[in-house]
This record gives C-alpha cells, structure tokens and sequence, in this order.
C-alpha cells in the first residue's frame, strides 16, 4: 500500500510539474495568404519561447476585429492601420484594438479581367475594387495613378474613406464595381479589370511580379501606410508573449522566408 500510495504521490508531481512546463497557447486569426503561411512558418520558433500558436483562419475582413476585442482571438494578423482606424472609430473604447508588430506589406495591383492591357481600356469599361472604405480608397488612389480617375485634391490615405460617389474626374465614364475584397479574384471574369489586395490576388494563384499590370510602389507612400500589423486588445500591448510574437515575427529567418518565396514575389514585403 505505501508503495502504492508512493506512486501516486509521484505521478501527481509529475503531472503538476508538466503542467507547469506547458505552454501558453495563443489564439490568433488570420486570412489565409500570406498571413496564416507566415505564421505556420514561426510556430515552432514560438513554441522554443513557451507559447503555442492556436491559427483561426477567416476569409472574411469584418469577422477578426470583434472577435478580438470580444477575446475569442487574443490577436489578428490582417490588416493595415487605415483599416484598424476605421474599425477604431467604429466602436467604443472598450472595444478599440492596438497594432503592435509591423510584419509586411502587400502592393495592391491592378490585375487583368476580361482585357489584358490597360492600354486597351474603352469607355464605358468596368473596373472592380474592394469595397471596406479604407481599401476602396487605395484602390481608387491606384487608379488614379494609373491616369483612370482623378480623386478630389488632398486625399489623406491613412484617415480619408473615399468611394466611387467621390470620383471627380472620370473621363471613359468607367463603371466602378465595389466587391467584397474575398470576392476580387473570382469576379474578374465578370469586368475588365481588378483592382486585388494582394494576399487574395496570391491565394488566387496569381503572381504579382508577372500579372499584375500595375502595382503601388513599395518605395512610396503606400508602403508605409500599408503595412499589415499583429493586432491585440490595448490592454495587452506590454504582454510577454506579444514580445515573444515580435521576435520571432521580425527575425532574419522570416525576412529570409519571404523574399525567397517564389509565390510572394514582389507580392509580400518585410518591413523589418
């Protein structure tokens, strides 16, 4: 019985002590490229730190902010700050959310739909962007550079939410066809062209670098204001196992990873 009761004893400790050794689990939500791939890249770096990565996969923009600032996800990995702002101002300060980790940035592009040269577009022809205010706004501006359109004067694209209504020049009378930004890729067969996020226009299969007919430039602008975030509750900022996110989410290993992607080429960018 002693021996028994020994044995007990023992199992009960190590099971305590194991308990104490797990990891804390972390639960995050993301779309599926290239966010959730990079993540999938980092989590056995992660679980060396102590924390196992629990990746919630949405398809749908609107779904991660609530459900992050409600605590069913205690992070999200895939948006930029415009598009965190709008969320922000949406809601009440329980409910607002911090970006905490700059990771990538994806060049939008305007891709081909049923022609395949921006020099053969005709009146009348439709173009397709996404449409959540602040990625409309890119879009938009996107066209804009490519001579289309032409936005009201002093656009601010970290705070402005523009939509088609605030076209002021529109010379070939292009229809502006505003999707849900999951949709892009599938309803080009439907327009003349697209104007596609870049993380939906790889998921597609497509290959910035070759198709797209024109893309933001990296070096302006749009690539620091579009920098995709790891985003958590304002009350979790200072939290250890967000460090633990940044250094593995900002090493020389992932740097690595992206830029010798074949699929993100000129697609998927570090910033770090």
């Amino acid at each position: 019985m002693k021996k028994l009761l020994s044995l007990i004893l023992t199992l009960a400790l190590t099971l305590t002590a194991a308990s104490a050794l797990a990891n804390e689990t972390i639960v995050i939500g993301a779309t599926p490229t290239p966010h959730a791939e990079i993540l999938e890249f980092i989590k056995d770096d992660l679980a060396a730190l102590g924390y196992d990565l629990d990746i919630q996969i949405f398809t749908e923009y609107p779904i991660p902010n609530p459900a992050t600032a409600s605590g069913d996800l205690d992070a999200n990995y895939f948006q930029h700050i415009p598009y965190l702002t709008a969320y922000n101002n949406s809601v009440e300060d329980a409910q607002k959310l911090a970006a905490v980790i700059p990771v990538h940035y994806e060049p939008y592009g305007i891709y081909a739909g049923t022609k395949t040269a921006l020099a053969d577009i005709a009146e009348g022809d439709s173009i397709a962007v996404t449409n959540d205010p602040s990625n409309e706004t890119r879009a938009l501006n996107l066209l804009q550079e490519a001579g289309l359109i032409k936005l009201p004067e002093g656009v601010d694209l970290l705070n402005d939410s523009l939509t088609k209504l605030d076209i002021v020049e529109n010379p070939l009378n292009l229809d502006i066809v505003e999707v849900n930004a999951e949709l892009l890729a599938s309803t080009r067969q439907d327009v003349s062209f697209a104007v596609i996020n870049g993380n939906f226009a790889i998921g597609a299969g497509l290959k910035p670098a070759e198709d797209a007919l024109l893309l933001e430039d990296a070096s302006g602008e749009a690539g620091k204001i579009y920098t995709n975030y790891v985003v958590v509750r304002t009350a979790d900022e200072q939290a250890p196992w967000v460090e633990a996110l940044r250094t593995v989410l900002n090493s020389d290993k992932l740097r690595d990873f992206i830029l010798n992607n074949e699929a993100y080429a000129k697609g998927v960018l570090p910033v770090f």
